[in-house]
């Protein structure tokens, strides 16, 4: 009786959901397997971005895709998946660093990230705009990586970040003019 006042119920009432049939499996293993083809590469991307550690971002979006696989039955939309994907990504990276007791990685571990935007951008200009961008706080960050890194609208890093679009705009706005103060000051 206790228990159940607290809000918790007795484990002898909890029912053990049915196991998955084999076309549900089939199903989400078909639907992940076609996201990670297309959108892996660029999580990884952004994930890197946010945390500046290659191994944490490739650990993050793998965690992020598993999610998906074991939820792939209880969504409501699966058309929506990319957007929990990136929901995920960001998420397991705000969960990351605040575990983080050591301090961030630097931006050049060693391990270019492989981009248009890095092939333009050489080895020191690179780093000063890294370093910058991790500088930013986490809002404005994350959402100059969104906009920039992975090329979404307004709209969509809304629905991903879970703010409206004019927060959006307003964080980008903000982000770009402190990083053209940073990488001015720096230069």
């Amino acid at each position: 009786m206790q228990s159940e006042l607290r809000g918790h119920r007795p484990a002898a009432s909890v029912a053990d959901p049915a196991p998955p049939d084999r076309a549900d499996l089939d199903a989400a293993e078909a639907g992940v397997t076609a996201l990670y083809r297309a959108h892996a590469l660029g999580l990884m991307r952004l994930a890197h971005i946010m945390l500046g550690d290659r191994q944490a971002a490739e650990d993050v979006v793998q965690e992020a895709f598993c999610g998906l696989y074991r939820r792939w039955s209880h969504l409501s939309d699966t058309g929506r998946a990319l957007q929990y994907l990136r929901m995920s990504v960001l998420n397991g990276c705000r969960s990351l660093q605040r575990r983080r007791r050591r301090p961030r990685a630097q931006p050049d571990d060693g391990q270019p990230v492989v981009s248009a935007e890095a092939a333009v951008i050489t080895g020191e200009e690179r780093r000063e705009v890294m370093r910058a961008l991790r500088r930013l706080p986490a809002r404005q960050r994350e959402a100059v990586v969104l906009r920039f890194y992975l090329d979404l609208s307004s709209e969509e890093i809304a629905t991903t970040m879970g703010i409206s679009p004019s927060s959006v705009r307003s964080a980008t706005h903000r982000a770009l003019a402190s990083l053209g103060r940073m990488l001015e000051e720096s230069s």
